[in-house]
């Protein structure tokens, strides 16, 4: 996870299940390098980018903005994802720290 105090945005490293019951954005799982990711399980399936396009629709809710304030910075065919969040720095990394349970 990374900001940028210069354009108001955050890196989020996530980790998404696809095909999940239910969507929901919470917790964290350290990756094979031990970073931690934030969880993210959406419906849909990883199929023609619709899962990628969920994951970034269910962390602008999580994070309280505009689904087109998320966007993919990598990861488009991975379940490891980095996305790019804009919106204020303090509150987006206030948030974060809760959803990581933290």
């Amino acid at each position: 996870m990374s900001t940028d105090a210069d354009t108001g945005m955050l890196l989020v490293a996530v980790r998404a299940q696809p095909r999940a019951k239910r969507v929901s954005v919470v917790g964290g799982v350290a990756d094979a390098a031990g970073r931690m990711r934030l969880r993210v399980a959406v419906t849909a399936p990883a199929e023609d980018g619709r899962a990628t396009r969920a994951v970034c629709d269910a962390v602008a809710e999580a994070f309280g903005v505009a689904a087109s304030r998320v966007s993919l910075r990598s990861g488009g065919t991975s379940r490891e994802k980095l996305l790019r969040v804009e919106g204020d720095r303090e509150m987006l990394t206030a948030r974060l720290q809760v959803l990581l349970g933290g």
